[in-house]
């Protein structure tokens, strides 16, 4: 078994009374139920999709993929230089100007379409490759992430030849060459809420994915040539934090579109100051998740286990924050706590794994400082008594009680499955203690009272608020944050904006 850096308890785990909760334990186990990989199909080695082909890289340098999981080598991958950017980036401004901006809209509508049927075709190897490269459950992977993906495509199809009617009485024009960096947390559909719309309103593009997830970006290339896609008009470009900064200051590039971390946004922001470069940045969050005496108890648990834990804490709107009303609070931690011990930390293959793998050696082992500085800070934790595999980056669920708003496991994104709780007693003051972070992403609201969800939903400073569950995305709604989290809107007519120019 790896080693933990922290394993300890806050207090021995002692079931809640049967009377007032579901009895999660049993006598019995689950049999491995792994996903094939049989009809999945990795190449030893990818280059640069530049202008429609595979292309080495010019300095010939590689670096490699991981499966978190088992720490296996996936695949080596083409490390992008400048020389390499900027044939990326004038094969980009050749399509768009030879071929792309001057084809009809609806037939770029059909190009997408394509696309998007092709993402549906292929879901089940997607969907496999992405747990493999990211380390999510095979669960999340083919039931949420391909799934939403395709769906993105399909309804930016749909306006490609309406944007006449998305911005009424203006004069709609596209930008030229967008430059579309994207995370390791949802690979192909960050990948999709940028490449779509980006298509759509009529720019071609240079993408670069992940260092770390880097591959189903590649099969993502693969799957336009499938479609025909015009040479050029996709360009995918991998590599790391270098490489990026390329992208981003590539003089030749109309727009910058990135999701990451703050420190890297204000990095871009600084960069492109004094530029005329349009630019969306969707950026870091420490979700609060605010639960009310009058809530759905049993649901709003269910709820924060979907939200920090099925995922492993690894989506920037992650509702890592708990705020719960005094009168529940213990009952809330009390279910929390056996609803973690039912939680099974496994092969993100098999499909009853709950929690799969850090993404990265350098992501586990900075969860690991947190969870020791959360202990140092004087907060109590508990962590779920389940085992872990003998390989790869793995981390047991955790929950940490008695923090201060002070502390950095509160003010800090962590990324991981670490959940901290805070108590309140009036609306007033939940709204406050959530409001009090740099970050302003997303958050719920867990109430049966519909007034207190618009009321407290309208003060919090995020740019999303669900009501009574908790990290729903849909194609036709808008997704970005306030403060540190970012500047500009993806997904929705709004996902638009960032790509045209308006008269």
């Amino acid at each position: 078994m790896k080693e933990e850096n922290i394993d300890i308890q806050e207090k021995p785990f002692k079931p809640s009374s049967p009377t007032n909760r579901l009895n999660f334990k049993t006598d019995w186990e689950y049999a491995e139920a792994p996903e094939s990989t049989d009809h999945v199909s990795i190449s030893d080695k990818y280059g640069l999709f530049i202008d429609g082909e595979f292309v080495e890289p010019e300095k010939g340098r590689y670096f490699t993929s991981v499966n978190p999981a088992t720490e296996e080598v996936l695949a080596e991958i083409a490390e992008a230089t400048q020389q390499d950017v900027n044939k990326a980036v004038e094969a980009a401004r050749k399509a768009y100007e030879k071929s792309w901006s001057k084809l009809e809209a609806k037939e770029r509508g059909k190009y997408i379409f394509r696309i998007a049927r092709l993402i549906q075709e292929r879901a089940r190897e997607f969907s496999v490759i992405e747990t493999m490269d990211g380390g999510k459950p095979i669960r999340e992977s083919r039931d949420v992430d391909i799934p939403l993906a395709a769906a993105h495509f399909f309804y930016y199809a749909g306006w490609a030849d309406k944007l006449e009617y998305a911005f009424p009485g203006r004069e709609v024009s596209s930008l030229g060459v967008a430059g579309q960096i994207i995370p390791w947390n949802f690979p192909l559909l960050m990948l999709a809420w940028k490449i779509a719309p980006a298509l759509a309103t009529g720019n071609t593009v240079v993408l670069k994915p992940a260092e770390t997830t880097s591959i189903t970006a590649l099969k993502f290339a693969e799957l336009c040539q499938d479609a025909g896609l015009p040479e050029g008009v996709v360009n995918i470009v991998t590599g790391a934090g270098q490489t990026g900064s390329h992208i981003v200051s590539h003089e030749d590039i109309d727009k910058i579109a990135f999701t990451g971390s703050t420190e890297v946004g204000k990095i871009i922001m600084k960069t492109l100051a004094g530029t005329d470069k349009k630019y969306t940045l969707e950026l870091g969050g420490k979700g609060p998740n605010i639960i009310f005496e009058d809530a759905p108890i049993e649901q709003a648990v269910e709820g924060i286990i979907n939200a920090i834990f099925f995922n492993q804490g690894h989506v920037c709107c992650a509702g890592s924050r708990l705020l719960v009303q005094e009168g529940i609070a213990d009952e809330v931690i009390d279910k929390l706590r056996d609803r973690m011990e039912t939680l099974i930390v496994a092969d993100p293959l098999d499909k009853n794994t709950d929690v799969g793998a850090i993404n990265s050696k350098q992501q586990y082992d900075k969860i690991n400082d947190y969870l020791e500085l959360g202990v140092e800070e004087g907060a109590d934790i508990f962590q779920s008594s389940s085992e872990l595999p003998d390989k790869g980056y793995f981390c047991k669920p955790t929950i940490f009680t008695n923090v201060a708003q002070s502390n950095r496991i509160v003010q800090d994104e962590i990324f991981g499955p670490v959940l901290t709780v805070q108590t309140f007693r009036t609306a007033e003051e939940g709204i406050e203690k959530a409001n009090n972070t740099p970050y302003g992403l997303a958050g719920g609201v867990w109430t049966d009272k519909g007034s207190k969800i618009f009321k407290v939903g309208q003060n919090i400073d995020n740019g999303v608020v669900w009501s009574n569950t908790y990290n729903q995305f849909d194609p036709t709604s808008p997704f970005g944050g306030y403060k540190e989290s970012g500047v500009g809107r993806e997904g929705g007519l709004q996902g638009l904006q960032g790509y045209v120019k308006l008269k």
